[in-house]
C-alpha cells in the first residue's frame, strides 16, 4: 500500500511537470514574441530613415536652402564585437584613445543598447572609405544616412538658421516626440518653422547576413514605414538683392533690413559681420561654431533683430507725426532757431543750420533736420495741459512709440529678437530721484538719450509712414506648401495693424514730402534715382563701448532710413553701419544701391563701380584687436590657472607694447609697465575723446 501511494504521487509529478513543459513550449512558440524578436535582431536590422528638410524659396522661386544627403557612422555598444580597432581607427584618423573616449560617450549619452552618432557627418573620403569597408569592422557599427543643408546662392545665414542634433533638453520638452540623433531648427527660420519643414520619420527593415552585411530588404519591405518630407517654405526674400545687400556690408558691422511695406515681407536682412551658411553645415560645423563664439565681432549675433542702437534723426519723421496726432502742432507750425535750441536754458541740442527759415513749417524742419524743432515739439507732446502732467504726458508718448513697434518686440518669424527701449517713466524717476521734467530727456526728441531701436523696427517704421498709418508684422514666408485651415502659423502676419490711419492724409503728405526734400537737396542727395521719388532720412547717432572698464565715445554710426517710389512705395530700407561716421556716407550709398537694383532689377555701369568701392572699403571698428586681446589672454589665463599650463599664456608674456592699443584721437601718456613672471598683462590706456552732440 505504501509503494502504491508513493507510485501515484511520482506519477502526478511527472504529469504536472509535463503539463507546466506544454504551457510553456506553447507560450514561447505562441504567445511570447521575445525569441522571435531576438531571433529577428539577429537576422533583420532596423534603420531608421531621416526625411529631407523643405526646401525655401525666394520670391522667384530660386531656391535659398536646399538638401544634399551625408552620412553618420553609428554605434550600438551592446552589439560592438570583434572590432578591430586599429583599423576603424585608421580609416577615421583618430588615435585609441579617442576611440575609447567617443564609445563611454555614447554609453553615457544613450546607454548600451541605443545607436548613438560615433562620428557625424562624414567628409565624403572617410565615407568612401568606411562604406567599402564597414562589413570588416564587426558588428554594432552601421551608416546611417542624413540630409543635410546646402546653400545655393550662399546668403541668409543670420536669418535661415542652423540645425543641430537635439539635446536631452529638447528631448524632455517634447514629450519624447524627438529622439536621439535627431536633427532640429536651432535658430532662424529654421527653428520657427520647425514643425513645418521637419518632415516625418520613416523606418526601413534589413536583412543581416552572418558577416552583419545588410544584404537586402526584409519580407520586401512591406514592413516599412515611409519617410515623409518637410513641407516647403515660400518666403519674400529677393535672393539677388540678398546677395547684393552681403556684398556691400563685408567687412562692416551693423544691418541692413529691407521690407515691402504692402505686405510686410522681408526682402533682405543682413548682419555684420556675416559668414557664409555652408560654414555651419557638414562635418565642419563644430569647428567653425566654436571660431565663431570666440570672435568678439560676435558674427553669430543677428544685429538686424538684436542689435540696439539709437536712432538719432532718422526718428524724427516718426517724431513729428506723433506731435501732429496730438494736436500740439499743426504741418504749418514753425519756429525760429538760430543754430541752438535756448528752450532749456542750456542751448543745447545744437543744429547745423542757422539761416532764417530752415524750421518755418514741419516740412522744412525734416529737410533740414532741425535739432531745435523736434526736441521742442517732444517738449510740447509732454507738457500739452490736457494729459496733466509731464510724466503722464511722457507715458502717452511712449505708447505712440510702442504702436509705431519702437521699444516693443515687432513679432518677427525668427526667434530671439529685441525690443530695444523706449524707457518707462519708472526709469527715470529713479534715476532723476522722481525730480525730471520735459528738459531732463529734451534729446529723446532727436532719437538719442535712453531710446534705442533695432534696424528692424526702424524700416517697420518707415513702412508705416509710407502706408500712411498702417503696418503688417514683418515677416519672411509669403506661403507654405499644400497649406491648410489647420497651418495657423501665418496667421499673425496677416493681421494689418491700424495705427495712425486717422490721421488726414494731408497730415502724412507734409511728413513725406520733407522726406523728400532730404533726397531733392537736403543730405540724403546720395539717393536719388533717376526717375524715382525717393523718401528718406539720414541719421548720425552717438557710439558708446566699455573699453579696459572705461565707457569710451568712438566714432558715431551712420544710420539712414528711406523708402520708395514715394506715391506707391515698394520698398522700405533702413542701413545701420557701426563707426562710419555721417548717414549720408555709407548707409545712405548703400541703402541707394539696394533701392535701384530691386526697383529696376538692374544697376547702371556707374553704379556697378560704386558696389565694388563699397564693397572693398574695410569699416570694422578699430577697438576690435583690443578687444579681442584681452578676451583671448583673459580666457587664456583662465586655463592656465586651471591646468598650470604655461602654454596658454606663453604668447602673451611679451612687452605691453605688442598688446593692441584701445582707440584713441590723441596719444595716451606713457605707462609704467611692471612685469611679472606667469601673468596675462592687460594695460590700461586713457580715452579722451570730445565729440560734438548733434544729430544729422
Amino acid at each position: 500500500m505504501f509503494n502504491q501511494s508513493r507510485s501515484y504521487i511520482i506519477r502526478l509529478i511527472f504529469i504536472i511537470a509535463f503539463l507546466i513543459m506544454i504551457v510553456q513550449l506553447f507560450n514561447l512558440q505562441v504567445i511570447s514574441s521575445k525569441y522571435q524578436l531576438l531571433a529577428q535582431e539577429n537576422a533583420v536590422f532596423k534603420k531608421i530613415v531621416y526625411p529631407p528638410r523643405g526646401i525655401v524659396f525666394d520670391r522667384n522661386r530660386k531656391r535659398l536652402v536646399s538638401n544634399v544627403l551625408m552620412y553618420d557612422l553609428m554605434v550600438t555598444p551592446y552589439e560592438v564585437k570583434n572590432v578591430d580597432t586599429g583599423y576603424l581607427c585608421q580609416l577615421l584618423e583618430i588615435d585609441t584613445a579617442e576611440f575609447k573616449s567617443r564609445m563611454l560617450t555614447a554609453i553615457i549619452k544613450n546607454g548600451r543598447y541605443r545607436p548613438t552618432a560615433f562620428e557625424s557627418l562624414l567628409s565624403p573620403e572617410k565615407h568612401a572609405r568606411l562604406e567599402e569597408n564597414i562589413w570588416r569592422l564587426g558588428s554594432g557599427f552601421y551608416l546611417q544616412d542624413r540630409p543635410v543643408r546646402t546653400f545655393p546662392f550662399g546668403v541668409g545665414a543670420h536669418f535661415m538658421g542652423y540645425i543641430g542634433e537635439v539635446d536631452s533638453a529638447i528631448i524632455a520638452r517634447s514629450d519624447g516626440f524627438y529622439q536621439s540623433g535627431d536633427y532640429v531648427g536651432r535658430s532662424g527660420l529654421e527653428s520657427y518653422y520647425e514643425s513645418v519643414l521637419m518632415g516625418q520619420r520613416g523606418i526601413q527593415y534589413l536583412i543581416k547576413d552572418h558577416r552583419n552585411r545588410l544584404v537586402g530588404s526584409y519580407d520586401n519591405g512591406q514592413l516599412d514605414e515611409s519617410a515623409e518630407a518637410g513641407r516647403d517654405l515660400h518666403t519674400y526674400v529677393d535672393a539677388e538683392l540678398q546677395q547684393l545687400a552681403e556684398k556691400l556690408m563685408t567687412n562692416k558691422m551693423g544691418a541692413v533690413v529691407a521690407i515691402e511695406p504692402k505686405t510686410g515681407g522681408i526682402l533682405a536682412m543682413v548682419s555684420g559681420p556675416n559668414f557664409n551658411p555652408e560654414d555651419l553645415t557638414g562635418a565642419s560645423f563644430r569647428k567653425n561654431y566654436g571660431k565663431f563664439v570666440l570672435d568678439v565681432s560676435r558674427p553669430l549675433l543677428n544685429r538686424a533683430i538684436k542689435g540696439q542702437y539709437p536712432p538719432g534723426s532718422t526718428y524724427k519723421p516718426i517724431g513729428g507725426l506723433i506731435a501732429l496726432d496730438e494736436g500740439v502742432i499743426t504741418p504749418s507750425f514753425g519756429l525760429g532757431c538760430s543754430g541752438r535750441y535756448y528752450g532749456c536754458g542750456h542751448s543745447k541740442p545744437a543744429c547745423t543750420h542757422s539761416n532764417p527759415g530752415h524750421a518755418r513749417n514741419l516740412r522744412y524742419a525734416i529737410a533740414n533736420s532741425c535739432n531745435s524743432y523736434f526736441a521742442h515739439i517732444f517738449r510740447l507732446s509732454l507738457d500739452h495741459p490736457k494729459f496733466g502732467g509731464t510724466k503722464k504726458g511722457y507715458q502717452k508718448w511712449k505708447e505712440y512709440n510702442n504702436a509705431f513697434g519702437l521699444g516693443t518686440r515687432l513679432g518677427i518669424d525668427l526667434p530671439s529678437e529685441d525690443k530695444g527701449s523706449i524707457p518707462d517713466s519708472s526709469v527715470y524717476n529713479k534715476v532723476y530721484r522722481n525730480s525730471w521734467n520735459s528738459c531732463t530727456n529734451l534729446t529723446l526728441g532727436i532719437g538719442q538719450d535712453m531710446m534705442t531701436s533695432t534696424p528692424l523696427q526702424l524700416a517697420n517704421a518707415m513702412c508705416l509712414i509710407a502706408n500712411k498709418g498702417f503696418y503688417y508684422t514683418p515677416h519672411f514666408v509669403k506661403s507654405i506648401a499644400d497649406e491648410t485651415k489647420e497651418d495657423t502659423v501665418l496667421n499673425p502676419f496677416r493681421e494689418r495693424h491700424d495705427v495712425l490711419t486717422h490721421i488726414p492724409d494731408t497730415a502724412f503728405q507734409t511728413v513725406i514730402l520733407g522726406m523728400q526734400d532730404v533726397v531733392e537737396f537736403g543730405t540724403a542727395r546720395v539717393a536719388k534715382l533717376p526717375g524715382i521719388d525717393v523718401c528718406a532720412k539720414t541719421g548720425t547717432a552717438e557710439n558708446f563701448k566699455i573699453i579696459d572698464g572705461r565707457r569710451v565715445q568712438l566714432k558715431d554710426n551712420s544710420v539712414f532710413v528711406c523708402f520708395a517710389p514715394r506715391d506707391n512705395p515698394k520698398i522700405a530700407i533702413a542701413v545701420i553701419v557701426e563707426n562710419a561716421g555721417y548717414g549720408s556716407t555709407w548707409a545712405g550709398p548703400i541703402a541707394a544701391l539696394m533701392m535701384e537694383k530691386f526697383l529696376n532689377d538692374t544697376l547702371r555701369a556707374e553704379r556697378v563701380k560704386e558696389v565694388e568701392r563699397i564693397a572693398g572699403s574695410n569699416l570694422m571698428p578699430g577697438w576690435l584687436p583690443r578687444v579681442q586681446y584681452i578676451e583671448d589672454s583673459t580666457r587664456a589665463r583662465y586655463w592656465f590657472n586651471l591646468t598650470n599650463d604655461s602654454s596658454y599664456i606663453k604668447k602673451y608674456l611679451r612687452r605691453v607694447s605688442n598688446a593692441p592699443a584701445t582707440p584713441k584721437e590723441k596719444p595716451a601718456p606713457a605707462q609704467k609697465i611692471v612685469r611679472r613672471q606667469n601673468e596675462v598683462i592687460l594695460p590700461e590706456k586713457n580715452h579722451l575723446i570730445k565729440k560734438k552732440t548733434a544729430a544729422t
